[in-house]
């Protein structure tokens, strides 16, 4: 073969002179490969040198986490590999590549490559444009893309996950009286060099706050200087108290969810002093909860939908540090109802004032503050009752205001529901009285598909309006769960039994399923069994509490469930939780995939392993005892 000849018509090589090729065809060593030959693998091997393929074929492709083949490519007679892993990729293969059987190459070693990249420019700039032209293809990008670094993420010590608020240096509490005018209440925050005081009344007791926006917003720019306001008239509410036993990271997440700068510290009974967000956050300043606020302050739906593509590696370094999955779904909760809540605002902006109070409120793993990063809009409004002669214009204003909403929930990355369980299908946008008449409805047939939609709509959440509504609706179920409900609480129980833990019978090994060709294990169901359990026994015991953690807590708390029996709940549930977060961060970082929940058991350790058996035999042994206390049956 002459290799001048051959050479002259490949790209990059037809760019050099025939004197050239001539002068570097003889540095060119062949090679034979044999069928399937596993010749660089991607990240690892370092490139001797290109490879220009005389004959045959290289195969080349991404391997993800699963060990399956992404962007696979062919490349036969005249292909170049290899110089823009050595130009471009720190002279580490940017692909995995195998030859077929018969394959022949020439290598050029990367001494003379890198001597003619030197001496030709449009030789090198050959390389660098077709990286560019790759680079356009958003999954190449993604996994030519260095993962982000320790130190690059938002994790902040483990201190703020074991650090109490009684550690935190609070400030003394600055009071004045109900009747304190607004004057003398400024006066007295700036010679203290303060942004808050607390008003209280004759009682003693905290009843409110004046920050100097209160001053700013109620007094400078709506009375002017009128020295007759008193401190009852313009102070902000309600006050917010935290205990000294609670945990920092509790304290941010509550200043979050209850939109106040500053938390009260409670020491049995007696407020000992006062900490502001801006402290917190400022000891933080690495901390997922720094990001929150960053949510808070996003102006478009842009922006927002940036933020929450930014969750995944957050979540990832999170659990990796072993933060408790508890945490982790609050952390996540709290970005999801921060995004919720922007884009509720931003569409009341939008079309206007709502013509009735109202409340929107959060279903299922949402509402139970149980998201993960597979999710999708479970939601529903419920307004308050209006004349005759308003009702059609109510529900016009919330059916549009619904649509908007999801719309944008959707674009930022909450899928649309889909089984319908959303505040844009008309069923579940209604007033209270409606809302009041599905509850009982469903109460009175207790038949699987009613008890599958009260077991939904039990788990709901108030996120934005008017909490009164939402209070009202809890005071009339209290009332209809005091009643016996015996066909309830028994199709509940069959929810709860219909997923089995994935053991095989004999050899209680995990059993899998088979996904393309995977065999895997779906971790979603797995825990299922957990929260359907849970979930009957605090409606039985009209217990309120959404999450599933709390919810074991107060059962606990009610001698439903004994020390042991919780701990084995909680620490199987968040154990599972993890696991699936973890699986799901991966699936978006490393693989730049859909998350699902499909998990292979051969890609876990031993002990991830023997722990998950025995989890599924805990929840197996619940879910005998529930199958005796509520259906009477003992298989």
């Amino acid at each position: 073969m002459n290799r001048v000849e051959f050479l002259k018509n490949i790209p990059p090589f037809n760019l050099l002179s025939l004197e050239v090729l001539a002068d570097f065809a003889d540095l060119f060593t062949e090679t034979k490969y044999s069928k399937d030959t596993l010749i660089y693998q991607q990240e690892i091997t370092k490139m001797k040198g290109v490879d220009v393929i005389v004959k045959g074929q290289y195969e080349s492709f991404f391997y993800d986490k699963e060990h399956n083949k992404r962007l696979p490519k062919s490349h036969g007679e005249g292909f170049c590999y290899g110089g823009i892993s050595i130009l471009l990729n720190r002279k580490k293969s940017l692909r995995t590549v195998i030859a077929t059987k018969g394959t022949v190459v020439l290598s050029l070693k990367r001494k003379y490559f890198a001597g003619l990249c030197q001496s030709n420019d449009a030789f090198f700039q050959y390389f660098t444009a077709e990286y560019g032209r790759l680079m356009a293809d958003d999954d190449f990008a993604h996994f030519t893309k260095a993962p982000p670094s320790f130190e690059q993420s938002y994790i902040a010590a483990e201190q703020l996950y074991s650090r109490r608020i009684e550690s935190v240096d609070a400030q003394d509490i600055l009071y004045c009286d109900e009747y304190t005018p607004a004057w003398q209440a400024a006066t007295l925050m700036a010679d203290h060099k303060r942004s808050c005081l607390i008003v209280r009344n004759e009682a003693g007791h905290a009843v409110g706050f004046i920050t100097d926006i209160t001053l700013r917003d109620k007094i400078v720019a709506q009375r002017g200087f009128d020295n007759t306001v008193a401190a009852k008239e313009i102070m902000d509410t309600p006050v917010v108290t935290i205990d000294n036993q609670a945990y920092v990271y509790e304290a941010i997440l509550m200043m979050f969810r209850s939109k106040t700068r500053y938390l009260l510290v409670d020491n049995k009974g007696t407020l000992e002093g006062i900490i502001s967000r801006n402290r917190l956050l400022s000891e933080q300043a690495q901390s997922p909860l720094v990001f929150i606020q960053s949510v808070k302050l996003a102006l478009s739906v842009d922006e927002l939908k940036g933020k929450w593509d930014n969750v995944p590696h957050m979540i990832k370094q999170l659990v990796g540090r072993g933060v408790n999955a508890e945490i982790v779904n609050q952390i996540i909760t709290s970005i999801a109802d921060t995004i919720l809540i922007k884009i509720i605002e931003n569409v009341i902006a939008e079309i206007g004032k709502p013509p009735a109070k109202f409340v929107f409120m959060v279903l299922g793993s949402e509402g139970r503050k149980e998201q993960t990063l597979k999710t999708d809009q479970d939601n529903a409004i419920i307004y308050e009752d209006k004349a005759n002669e308003h009702r059609e214009e109510v529900r016009a204003y919330f059916l549009k205001f619904a649509d908007m909403v999801s719309g944008h929930l959707d674009f930022v990355g909450f899928s649309f529901c889909s089984g319908g369980f959303m505040a844009k299908n008309p069923k579940w946008t209604h007033s209270l009285s409606h809302w009041k008449n599905n509850y009982e409805l469903w109460l009175q047939e207790s038949v699987p598909e009613t008890s599958i939609k009260f077991s939904t709509f039990f788990d709901c959440r108030y996120i934005y309006g008017d909490a009164t509504i939402m209070d009202e609706l809890h005071e009339f179920l209290d009332e209809k769960l005091k009643q016996p409900l015996e066909k309830l609480f028994f199709q509940m129980a069959k929810n709860a039994l219909q997923y089995q833990p994935p053991l095989t019978s004999f050899l209680k090994n995990i059993r899998t399923i088979n996904v393309g060709d995977r065999e895997v294990f779906d971790i979603k169901k797995a825990m299922t069994p957990i929260v359907d359990l849970v979930r009957v026994y605090a409606l039985k015991h009209r217990i309120f509490k959404v999450n599933t953690g709390e919810r074991i807590k107060a059962l606990q708390k009610n001698e439903v469930f004994s020390e042991s029996a919780a701990h084995e709940l909680l620490h199987s549930y968040y154990y599972l939780m993890a696991l699936r977060l973890k699986k799901q961060a991966n699936d978006i970082i490393q693989d730049n995939s859909e998350p699902n929940n499909f998990i292979d058991p051969t890609s876990l350790t031993k002990i991830e392993q023997v722990t998950l058996k025995e989890i599924f035999k805990t929840i197996e042994g619940f879910q005998s005892r529930i199958r005796v206390e509520f259906t009477k049956e003992l298989f």
